[in-house]
């Protein structure tokens, strides 16, 4: 969005609109309309948008992504699921679609799955935090204690400020036995502005 050109937010959808009615075909224009209505969470318009992007340009992985964001904000699961398995269908190297689908599946209960969709989307992009956070609580969840300490060490490495990847780094030590380092874990969480559960904080004062 051009600075100079617009003056808000809805001057650039008016103008994106008028060069759809020049030309409706125009998958790119479809999508940036999507994501400027997005920015006005008008998620129904934008979602209409999206549709109209991959129905004009197939290949348009990033519009399949934004479908699969408006599906989770619902609860939608399974949809965000089908949208992010058509993004790799066009793109297969595109590592934001692979993490997308280790989070559902992850959400889902399939930590096996997830870990298999993570690996890719890290492999893309290895330093792509929220999947490699994503993937440390999958191993967690499967008992995989050094490779969930070895994931989430590496996400706050990257991203010093990542409230939840510290708590979940809190936990696996809490787990492991090892509570001072749980302990400073869930200070960096705090320092955050990530809310640390009470109980928690109370299990590990016990346990220093």
């Amino acid at each position: 969005m051009s600075e100079q050109k617009f003056a808000n937010v809805d001057e650039y959808i008016a103008d994106l609109k008028a060069k759809l009615q020049k030309n409706s075909e125009c998958g790119n224009t479809w999508y940036n309309l999507g994501v400027a209505l997005l920015s006005k969470r008008d998620f129904l318009e934008a979602e209409r948008a999206f549709r109209e992007a991959v129905g004009n340009s197939p290949k348009l992985a990033e519009a399949y992504v934004q479908l699969g964001g408006i599906a989770m904000h619902r609860g939608d699961l399974e949809s965000c699921l089908s949208y992010n398995v058509q993004a790799t269908q066009v793109r297969p190297f595109f590592a934001v679609p692979w993490g997308n689908i280790g989070f559902c599946h992850l959400q889902q209960g399939d930590s096996e799955k997830a870990v298999k969709a993570l690996e890719k989307a890290i492999k893309y992009d290895p330093n792509f935090v929220q999947a490699l956070a994503t993937k440390g609580s999958a191993h967690f969840q499967r008992g995989e204690l050094d490779d969930a300490v070895r994931d989430l060490s590496k996400a706050v490495s990257l991203q010093p400020m990542f409230g939840p990847a510290w708590n979940n780094l809190a936990l696996v030590h809490a787990e492991k036995g090892d509570w001072p380092q749980a302990d400073e874990c869930v200070k960096k969480a705090q320092e955050s502005g990530y809310d640390v559960p009470a109980e928690f904080l109370q299990e590990i004062a016990a346990n220093l």
